[in-house]
């Protein structure tokens, strides 16, 4: 079996509601207003508590309340509103994996280190909306989920990384694909935007001559994480070179800048998103 073959599996098993496919509508169509995506929010009381507690967070540190929905989606835009809705669904959708509450909160751990890496490094080179960044590194490894689901010993075999090993190319090695494929896949039978599967598809892409903006971002984000995880006794050199962070124009302190970022603002998302893996904060 391919990743292909695995997504669609995994689109029988991991679905995203009724109440997603809604939004997900009235965002496609220009005739509708924001009241009209207001209202389906509103169906469903847990993420319009989700959304908005992130509206509010220092995540996007904005200087008032926002107490509605139509606020939240006034002020952050509608495609701040709607990766916020994806990224609730998402996280939903997986609940029902056959998975160790120890392997889930991991996962979950650095899914969101990821995530607040690539917003951190997209606001520190002036990308315009860092934070419509943060739902690629939120989504970037659902693959291995998928394959958690369907063969957790090989998972396991892996996820174990020598010091000379790098996780995607051991994902190769032992699926003949790589996570970042598997999720690319299910993201695609998901019907979500292309600008969110393309640098999920290309994260492990290390030629960067044709590599959008989001990719390199994302590229360096997983690898920055990855010093922290998998990959805590490799020289980093081995994982993201000077040469990647130059392409950049990242200077080496963006690294101990990222991690520091991470460590203030981690708890707070996970209790939002995961508050099972933010319990043992």
């Amino acid at each position: 079996m391919d990743a292909m073959d695995y997504a669609e599996k995994a689109n029988e098993i991991f679905v995203l509601s009724d109440s997603f496919i809604r939004i997900k509508e009235l965002i496609d169509d220009e005739a509708s207003t924001i009241d009209d995506i207001s209202d389906v929010i509103l169906i469903d009381p847990a993420l319009a508590a989700t959304i908005l507690k992130l509206a509010n967070s220092s995540f996007f540190n904005y200087p008032g309340k926002i107490d509605t929905i139509s606020k939240a989606v006034l002020v952050l835009g509608i495609t701040e509103v709607y990766n916020l809705v994806i990224a609730y669904f998402t996280t939903k959708a997986f609940k029902s994996i056959s998975a160790s509450a120890e392997f889930l909160e991991s996962f979950w751990e650095q899914s969101v280190d990821c995530a607040l890496m690539i917003k951190y490094l997209g606001f520190k080179l002036g990308v315009p909306k860092a934070e419509r960044l943060f739902i690629l590194g939120l989504l970037h490894n659902l693959g291995e989920l998928v394959m958690q689901q369907f063969q957790a010993e090989q998972v396991e075999m892996a996820n174990q990384i020598g010091s000379k090993e790098l996780p995607w190319n051991k994902q190769q090695e032992v699926f003949g694909f790589t996570y970042a494929d598997c999720t690319a896949e299910l993201l695609k039978l998901w019907q979500l935007p292309y600008n969110l599967i393309e640098p999920i598809r290309f994260q492990n892409e290390e030629d960067f001559q044709y590599s959008t903006m989001e990719t390199k971002l994302l590229y360096t984000a997983k690898r920055m994480m990855q010093l922290n995880r998998q990959c805590k006794s490799h020289a980093q050199e081995d994982v993201l070179t000077r040469e990647k962070l130059t392409v950049l124009s990242l200077q080496q302190d963006a690294i101990s800048e990222a991690n520091d970022y991470c460590d203030m603002e981690r708890l707070g998302i996970l209790a939002v998103l995961n508050p099972s893996a933010a319990m043992i904060y």
